[in-house]
């Protein structure tokens, strides 16, 4: 049997799921889950202000769900690593069950 996480550990898996608990977070993280993408073509296809984006991806890359570089001017988000990316499938396996 596995041993309990200490409540550090507990605090910070909670917080990774804390990404998970908004439609619009998930719906961004499904879309960096395909290609990344600048804060123009996440705002349109979420159908929100570049404000409103630019919240939620800053929330994203404090819990280390994303991350970004820079190409020119433009900003691309991805996701953080292929743990988000298993993440967010055993979510959809989980719900299609």
């Amino acid at each position: 049997m596995q041993e309990i996480p200490d409540k550090q550990t507990l605090d910070r898996i909670a917080e990774l799921f804390k990404g998970f608990c908004d439609p619009t977070r998930v719906h961004i993280l499904s879309l960096l889950q395909q290609r990344e993408r600048c804060v123009s073509q996440i705002a349109e296809a979420v159908a929100l202000s570049q404000s409103a984006i630019s919240h939620q991806l800053r929330l994203l890359k404090q819990m280390q769900l994303i991350k970004f570089r820079r190409e020119g001017k433009n900003i691309l988000y991805s996701l953080a690593d292929d743990h988000v990316r298993t993440i967010l499938e055993m979510g959809l396996e989980h719900i299609m069950e």
